[in-house]
């Protein structure tokens, strides 16, 4: 999946960018106040798309 499709999911499903670390950017997620890493590379592997939903506790990307 490209990070830029998850991103827009992320944001559509009500999570907002807290910060931007060294090579991660932290999401948050305000109605389950979870805060995952989304990787900053290009393509992110399927499987690890579905665990940062998972992780914040909405739909999975498809």
């Amino acid at each position: 999946m490209k990070r830029v499709a998850l991103l827009k999911h992320l944001q559509k499903s009500g999570c907002m960018l807290l910060r931007e670390g060294g090579k991660h950017s932290w999401w948050h997620n305000p109605a389950s106040n979870k805060r995952p890493a989304v990787p900053r590379h290009n393509e992110i592997n399927d499987q690890l798309a579905k665990k940062i939903c998972k992780d914040l506790g909405i739909e999975v990307a498809e």
